[in-house]
């Protein structure tokens, strides 16, 4: 069996030039799946059923919004929000980036 080729991911790189929302799976650790995020507007409220979801702001501040509150993540911050818990996330001003570690096939369940 042949070993995994291990090339590392420049999340600058990634990042770079990039002004519209964008979701990028980068990895898959055991049955959990990491994601880069970069957003410039709201996502939908949503909640997710059959996993937490963890975030990590990079750049920018990161607001999740909740139904009684809004937390801000700014760079080098991180927060779980557990499974079943009503969110969305959203960049306070024009532009943040984060990193998001969330269940392999995890369930968005979209509120109207």
């Amino acid at each position: 069996m042949q070993p995994p080729v291990l090339i590392p991911i420049s999340i600058q790189q990634e990042t770079n030039n990039v002004n519209a929302y964008k979701n990028i799976p980068l990895s898959i650790v055991n049955d959990h799946t990491v994601r880069l995020s970069i957003m410039t507007e709201p996502f939908y409220w949503h909640y997710h059923p059959n996993s937490d979801e963890t975030f990590l702001a990079l750049e920018g501040v990161l607001c999740i919004d909740l139904e009684d509150k809004t937390v801000e993540l700014s760079p080098n911050q991180l927060i779980t929000i557990p499974a079943n818990v009503v969110h969305r996330t959203r960049p306070k001003y024009e532009r943040s980036v984060n990193v998001t570690f969330e269940r392999e096939g995890i369930e968005t369940v979209k509120l109207t």
